[in-house]
């Protein structure tokens, strides 16, 4: 079963739409109307959802940390900040992660992207 993305609010569109392109099946909190709750929320949300999230916003990372060290259940957060890689590489990344691993191996996970490349 492909993993299913969530995208925070703070995620540049084409990110989402190229995906899409892709065939990764992505939701922003945007159609999902979390655009305007808190990050709590949003991790509970795409939790319930059994959604990946993938953001860029440090303080968002910094909640999904705090719920590893609690043992609260999340589905994973993907963390790319917006300094750290092009939309391309965000992109290649989030599609390999969706296309080539399970829901349960992101489970309580904190990943930050981009993943490194070979020179």
């Amino acid at each position: 079963m492909a993993v299913a993305l969530y995208m925070d609010v703070h995620v540049p569109g084409p990110i989402t739409q190229q995906l899409r392109r892709r065939g990764v099946d992505v939701l922003t909190a945007q159609e999902d109307a979390h655009d305007q709750v808190d990050d709590e929320n949003v991790l509970g949300r795409a939790t319930v959802l059994e959604r990946v999230v993938f953001t860029q916003d440090v303080l968002f990372r910094v909640l999904a940390e705090d719920w590893q060290r609690q043992g609260r259940e999340f589905a994973g957060l993907l963390f790319g900040p917006q300094l750290g890689g092009t939309i391309g590489q965000y992109v290649a990344d989030l599609e390999l992660i969706a296309q080539s691993s399970e829901p349960d191996e992101w489970r309580n996970v904190v990943q930050f992207l981009p993943f490194p490349r070979r020179p």
